[in-house]
């Protein structure tokens, strides 16, 4: 097939890439030209594993093209995927803007039929503004052409974004029209060969369901986080409880971690944008409130910790981090635990030197290192706030070592508190018996 994506953010690259492996034509258009000149000689501007390798071999295949040119896009495909940001406005709803430009560019421009595919995150609703957006441009070019419009959220995890779109456990079509849907039942066949993973439904459903699976996973990570402060208060180990209660079938294992908070361009954006749109609806989401306030309160836990330990004033301190980005396997810090931890250490005086295998974003403030042993030079203790494999591991004797203070401020429960104590630290980890 002969597929337009716009967009060449995290989801529209992640899904051209992946639909051109599995032999579409794929043109990806996106505004920004020296974006299309870097992605057209093989620089890709995320952190995704695996993802440069799958964009590489189409784009030498020639199914994966990039572009500026709108025209060219609109009529390269039937399939027209939107798949650009709807970042949070000044009250928390999704900025639709760019969904709709998009969604005019092809009603300005189409000259056949067209399947406009919502695969950004977008409030319920937005499948009929963009239908709007698409006869008013059709309108005014005096023009009556046949078109649809369909809801397939994404659901990919970063860090494991091509696995996730290669191998689905769902895959969502809103649709109300069995020509559209014809057509996305061919386009995500072959990542349905071993059982049936499509499910159809109403735009509407489709809508919701991005945004409730989003907000459901948050409210799990909050809700372990409220338990892990109180098992800590009442001298219980939130990791013996998460085995308990991650063994009820009902229940499951998965989302039960507590730690520093969540963060990146989904769950905090979403959950705000879900609450707006009750609030629009006059059915107010109490649970997801809760589940936002418990949150930012959460991601500054582990400074509260070290203040705790050194006191209020931290002037002539340093701390080192281990890890900026908001999960391992990704370099996206919008909304990190990293990002409170560091202004509240900056608030109380102290210095941070950090330390990220990818995520190098320069903050003001912040000595960033080339190596997690690097980061450790100087410094009173250590704070841990993404879980990256190699710090599962480390030389604990080379650590203990370098810090003037052998103080482990744990965001995310790597290592035994038993184990810590024997090698002679201060442990202070989430919920657990230090």
């Amino acid at each position: 097939m002969n597929i337009s994506v716009i967009g060449t953010g995290y989801v529209g690259l992640v899904s051209g890439a992946c639909l051109a492996d599995m032999g579409n034509h794929v043109l990806c258009l996106e505004v920004e030209a020296a974006k299309v000149a870097a992605l057209n000689a093989g620089r890709i501007p995320i952190y995704e594993p695996g993802l440069e390798a799958v964009v590489r071999r189409n784009r030498e295949a020639g199914r994966l093209s990039f572009s500026t040119d709108a025209a060219a896009s609109v009529a390269h495909g039937v399939l027209q995927l939107i798949a650009v940001g709807t970042p949070s406005g000044e009250d928390g709803a999704a900025d639709l803007r760019y969904v709709l430009q998009a969604a005019r560019e092809v009603g300005r421009r189409m000259e056949d039929y067209r399947v406009i595919v919502n695969k950004s995150t977008v409030p319920v609703g937005t499948a009929d503004k963009v239908r709007a957006a698409v006869q008013a441009e059709l309108a005014a070019r005096g023009k009556a052409i046949a078109f649809s419009v369909v809801s397939n959220p994404e659901f990919l995890k970063e860090g494991a974004a091509v696995e996730d779109f290669m191998r689905p456990d769902r895959i969502i079509i809103g649709s109300e029209d069995e020509r559209a849907t014809a057509l996305m039942r061919e386009l995500y066949a072959p990542f349905q060969r071993n059982h049936q993973r499509l499910m159809l439904m109403g735009v509407r459903s489709a809508e919701l369901a991005k945004y409730a699976a989003n907000a459901m996973l948050a409210t799990r990570i909050s809700f372990m986080n409220e338990l892990a402060n109180l098992a800590e208060a009442l001298g219980a180990d939130i990791e013996e409880v998460r085995r308990g209660i991650g063994s009820d079938p009902r229940i499951g294992t998965h989302f039960l971690y507590p730690g520093a908070g969540f963060g990146g361009s989904c769950f905090p954006k979403d959950v705000r944008a879900l609450q707006r749109s009750a609030e629009a609806a006059r059915r107010p989401l109490r649970v997801l409130a809760a589940v936002a306030e418990v949150n930012e309160a959460q991601k500054h836990v582990l400074g509260a910790k070290i203040r705790a330990r050194f006191g209020e004033d931290l002037r002539g301190r340093t701390f080192a981090l281990w890890g900026l980005a908001f999960k391992p396997n990704t370099d996206d810090m919008r909304e990190a635990p990293s990002l409170s931890l560091i202004a509240d250490l900056r608030a109380a005086g102290a210095k941070v030197r950090a330390y990220d295998p990818v995520a190098r974003q320069a903050l003001e403030g912040v000595t960033l290192t080339d190596s997690a042993q690097e980061a450790l030079r100087g410094c009173d203790a250590l704070a841990i706030v993404t879980e990256w494999a190699e710090f599962r591991s480390p030389d604990f004797a080379a650590l203990k070592q370098a810090l003037g203070t052998p103080a482990v401020f744990d965001g995310r429960n790597l290592y035994d508190p038993a184990m810590m104590r024997a090698l002679g630290f201060e442990y202070f980890p989430i919920g657990r018996k230090p």
